[in-house]
């Protein structure tokens, strides 16, 4: 029986390792995947572990283990040295002392076997088939946004919640700022199944609920991380609330989806427009005030928005901008 394992930090799990791990299945009976994590990183190794064990579900002959080290006491590198790898070695023998076969992509590889009297084989030394490294990716998360697999991209993506009451300009802002990062967006699924805000029951919020938080998921696995969202889950709670005077109850999944990692809500010093499937103005107003309270009640954070259309995308932008600098 061939027992193989690879390693690696995956920080994070990109396409050149899972191609890595897919062409190690075909070479032994069973494979461990070790994920090292040091003490100094900051994305957990159950997170990395989730990652791998969610693009690899379907796979029987597979387990993935998280090493937790002191760089102290185990370099943290990925050059090649030979006393490096000597290090390693014993460590990795620690945990796999019957095995014989380890798979790299990293010529250490090589000097981890020798080290270990086990057999290596290497996969793509030379990143022809997946030019990326994880990295690279840390570094220009747009650039390299297509290398990692669906299992890894809501970790890393960037939402931004357009909010605010009728007729504020949410959708408009949403599209235009769309165009300008040239970004995924999500439009808001109430317009659709409610198209008129003055009748609908509360059943239909439940709907636009899971039905927002669907397109939500979709956008991310889009081919930027930047997703523009026009009205998210708390606005569906506060239309409970100050239409049916209840409290809109909905699962875990729904409100992690729907987080955001900017909130930008639009001020009503916009011009009214009632095309006759809204709410007067004066309930707009009071919705605003709503719309408020229920945000201050789940904690968010916003960032006002006003002014004319043209002032309104200049605010935008320049949040947005920021909060994109601040992921780099």
């Amino acid at each position: 029986m061939v027992k193989a394992f690879v390693f690696g930090k995956f920080l994070p799990f990109h396409k050149g390792h899972e191609a890595m791990i897919s062409f190690a299945l075909t070479k032994c009976d069973f494979l461990s995947v070790l994920i090292c994590c040091d003490n100094e990183e900051n994305i957990h190794g159950e997170v990395r572990k989730d990652w791998i064990e969610t693009t690899f579900a379907d796979a029987n002959n597979i387990e993935i283990k998280v090493l937790h080290y002191d760089n102290r006491l185990l370099p943290n590198t990925s050059q090649t040295s030979t006393s490096v790898s000597e290090l390693w070695s014993f460590e990795f023998k620690k945990h796999y002392p019957d095995y014989n076969l380890v798979i790299t992509s990293e010529p250490y590889g090589e000097l981890v076997a020798d080290f270990m009297g086990i057999h290596h084989i290497a996969f793509d030394l030379t990143k022809g088939r997946y030019p990326i490294s994880a990295s690279l990716i840390r570094n220009d998360l747009f650039a390299n946004w297509h290398y990692l697999p669906d299992a890894v991209k809501p970790y890393f993506a960037i939402k931004v919640a357009i909010l605010g009451t009728e007729s504020t300009g949410k959708t408009t802002l949403t599209e235009h700022l769309a165009k300008h990062y040239n970004c995924s967006f999500v439009l808001e699924a109430g317009r659709e199944l409610i198209p008129d805000s003055t009748k609908f029951t509360f059943e239909d919020l439940h709907l636009v609920a899971n039905e927002h938080t669907k397109r939500i998921d979709e956008a991310i696995m889009g081919d930027s991380p930047l997703i523009i969202i026009d009205t998210d889950i708390h606005i569906t709670k506060s239309y409970a609330r100050f239409t049916f005077d209840r409290e809109l109850p909905v699962d875990d999944r729904i409100n992690k989806t729907n987080q955001a990692d900017l909130y930008l809500y639009l001020n009503i010093d916009a011009p009214y427009y009632q095309d006759g499937t809204r709410l007067s103005k004066i309930e707009r107003d009071l919705l605003d005030r709503s719309h408020r309270e229920v945000l201050t009640d789940h904690q968010i954070k916003l960032v006002e928005i006003s002014g004319n259309w043209e002032t309104r995308f200049e605010q935008a932008v320049s949040e947005v901008s920021q909060l994109i600098k601040s992921k780099q």
